[in-house]
């Protein structure tokens, strides 16, 4: 509302949000008019596209037939000592102006919080992050001003209010009740596109296998072989395996892609995240960073699969960054000026070959270097980050008899009802310990024990394995979550020797 200060001086405030990972903040743009010199300042820690807002808001105004007063305008954006980046502070700025001359009502203003970018010609052009600000000015308790093409977008927080304007004109006609706009409708992405299929693949059946269990559990994987061998293929084809987003799933991912701008038409979808990043990724784009602090590749692929392919060939730095991710589930970008924290709850799915030219073992094809080629490769990847990957699985070469066998007879939609069936084990043993977690791999302290204790012939094999294999304090807990997502796997309720006799087999790393 406005505030009379002095003789020819107005306050305006409007609302609009700033992002600190996932997190809206309020923020409050206060606009004064006063007598003087006539300019336009914006303080309150702006950065060069908020700066740089003072010329898109006197064109977009000019365009709609209003010029700005011969006064001396200020426009705060408080609090103060936050940073404010990007451009959508442009349209609350403007409507701010607009409620100082006069022109909009502000105690209808006040019941909303505003987000948009403004064109020199008044039209509202899309911003990332619609969102989060819809959650935020959900929840303090006002309606949320955007783009049109925003509006699908905002609209999936069903209990807020959505003005989603095409043009500034259009927002002003609607704000004085002379040109309604209806409310926005939520869209869901187009999922039935079709994926790779498993019964593309003829052999690599342990490769397979070890795919299922990583599905049914949400356990790391390695994949270990020579070019050719199906890699590649086997990890592509693990999204048409998994099970589709549960809705709060959806919506906790869709935050993060908002926030990247990576939404795309609004469009919220049910299939995890897949993403393979190229091995020349830098530290920044694998786990966040930047200058705006934006989320990286590790929190993109949150509750789906961040998949390496050649993974020696990643920056050993880039590498090592993810261990924090894999072990809590979150990243924190640490800044100067914020610390800015994004889940990262992912599945890793790493592919490699045992050495650079790859046929390390086959005595016709492998380079003059061998076994030291080997060596000097693997060491490429750090103890602490193999320790974190669950299962190591050897993919050996396909054997021109393998490729002249007819397709196999299970595809991804067996294999997928069997993963399904363990995932909701998981989920109802979880919920009836009184624990929000998702996948036997989160499990750990007091719930591990609790629903990974094995028989006794399974503990007597794990703890003579335990000493032999040299396993670390993660790796026990690792093999027991393994064995726990075998069981249910199998149907059983308890963990009995020979899972943990194949957990144990997965926790071998392939060597010289």
């Amino acid at each position: 509302m406005a505030h009379p200060r002095a003789r020819g001086m107005v306050v305006a405030i409007c609302h609009t949000v700033a992002f600190v990972g996932v997190e809206p903040r309020t923020v409050e743009v206060q606009v004064q008019m006063a007598n003087g010199i006539p300019a336009f300042t914006v303080v309150g820690l702006p950065d060069k596209a908020v700066a740089e807002s003072r010329e898109r808001v006197r064109a977009a105004l000019s365009a709609v037939g209003l010029a700005l007063p011969p006064q001396r305008i200020t426009v705060n954006l408080a609090p103060a000592d936050l940073p404010k980046e990007g451009s959508h502070y442009d349209l609350p700025i403007a409507l701010g102006i607009l409620g100082a001359m006069g022109a909009i009502d502000l105690e209808d203003l006040a019941n909303y919080s505003a987000f948009g970018e403004l064109g020199l010609d008044g039209r509202l052009a899309p911003v990332a992050g619609a969102l989060p600000a819809a959650i935020g000015a959900s929840g303090e308790g006002r309606g949320l001003i955007c783009p049109e093409s925003c509006g699908a977008e905002a609209a999936w927080v069903g209990d807020v209010e959505v003005v989603a304007a095409p043009t500034l004109l259009a927002l002003i006609n609607h704000l004085k009740g002379t040109q309604l706009l209806a409310r926005p409708e939520t869209q869901l992405a187009d999922d039935t596109v079709l994926v790779p299929d498993l019964s593309d693949i003829k052999g690599q059946e342990g490769a397979k296998r070890a795919l299922e269990v990583a599905a049914a559990g949400g356990h790391n994987l390695l994949m270990v072989g020579p070019p050719g061998s199906g890699k590649s293929m086997l990890a592509a084809r693990l999204p048409g395996i998994l099970p589709p987003l549960s809705a709060e799933e959806a919506l906790e991912t869709s935050m993060i892609a908002s926030i990247a701008g990576q939404l795309s038409d609004g469009r919220i979808s049910r299939r995890r995240p897949f993403r393979d990043p190229h091995h020349s990724a830098s530290m920044a784009a694998m786990v966040g960073g930047g200058r705006l602090a934006k989320p990286g590749e590790v929190s993109l692929a949150h509750l789906g699969v961040l998949f390496l392919d050649e993974m020696p060939e990643f920056s050993r730095q880039v590498l090592d960054s993810l261990r924090q991710p894999l072990e809590t589930g979150e990243t924190m970008v640490a800044r100067v000026h914020a610390h800015v924290r994004y889940p990262s709850r992912v599945q890793l799915i790493a592919a490699m070959n045992p050495c650079r030219c790859g046929f390390f073992g086959d005595a016709s094809r492998a380079c003059s270097r061998a076994p030291r080629c080997v060596t000097d490769y693997q060491a490429k990847l750090s103890g602490p980050l193999l320790d974190r990957i669950d299962l190591h699985v050897d993919v050996p070469a396909v054997s021109a008899e393998d490729l002249t066998l007819p397709p196999p007879s299970e595809g991804s939609a067996e294999v997928a009802s069997r993963i399904a069936r363990a995932r909701e084990m998981q989920r109802a043993r979880f919920a009836k310990l009184g624990v929000g977690l998702r996948t036997n791999t989160e499990a750990e302290g007091e719930v591990l024990d609790a629903i990974a204790a094995p028989d006794e012939a399974g503990l007597a094999l794990l703890k003579d394995a335990t000493e032999t294999l040299k396993l670390t304090a993660r790796g026990y807990h690792r093999v027991l979550r393994v064995a726990r997502t075998l069981a249910d796997l199998q149907g059983a309720e308890h963990i009995a020797r020979p899972h943990i006799a194949e957990a144990l087999s997965y926790r071998q790393r392939a060597a010289v």
